[in-house]
């Protein structure tokens, strides 16, 4: 119908690891693709956009038109070139991690934990405990947004050592609790 399609490939290179392919094969269908370089990748900030030369030009024309412009980006570039050759592969990395965070805090009884396909997953937190849970990983030195509902990901500046010490205080945290 000669429709055109795009991938919003904020975590395609998340995807393409955990599936064991490559980025080509992962967008394979689509005529543009975007890739976030930051969202796992370590680039301080950044996406690219990929497609066909006359996409590209028409894309530059509008981010000027709209402000959207950097002067002097080479350092970002550099950091998001850096990104892209270097840590694509430590991916799996993250995706060991929050499953084993994710096993970890599986374990604890009041806690409602879902597994992740990648580096993030949901978990829910007894409505109660939220304050004095954000109190207890305060002071153990966690900077964490505590719900309910909380949101966990890993990236490149988790090690496994982070994650066996958060479960360690949540695991403590919770032995204690009580409603």
């Amino acid at each position: 119908k000669g429709l055109a399609t795009h991938l919003d490939g904020a975590r395609i290179c998340n995807a393409a690891v955990k599936q064991g392919i490559s980025l080509v094969d992962a967008v394979k269908g689509f005529d543009t693709v975007s890739v976030c370089l930051s969202k796992g990748l370590g680039a301080p900030v950044g996406s690219v956009l990929l497609g066909p030369k006359s996409f590209i030009e028409q894309g530059k024309r509008w981010r000027k038109m709209l402000g959207g412009g950097m002067r002097q980006a080479g350092v970002i570039a550099a950091a998001a070139h850096y990104a892209l050759e270097h840590n694509v592969a430590l991916l799996a990395n993250d995706h060991d991690n929050a499953a084993e965070l994710a096993q970890g805090l599986a374990k604890i009884e009041q806690l409602k934990v879902g597994m992740p396909q990648t580096n993030i997953f949901w978990m829910d937190v007894p409505a109660a405990a939220c304050a004095p849970l954000r109190q207890a990983l305060e002071r153990a030195g966690i900077r964490a947004t505590v719900g309910p509902k909380m949101r966990l990901v890993t990236h490149l500046d988790i090690s496994n050592a982070d994650v066996k010490r958060t479960v360690e205080v949540f695991t403590a945290f919770f032995a204690d609790w009580r409603a």
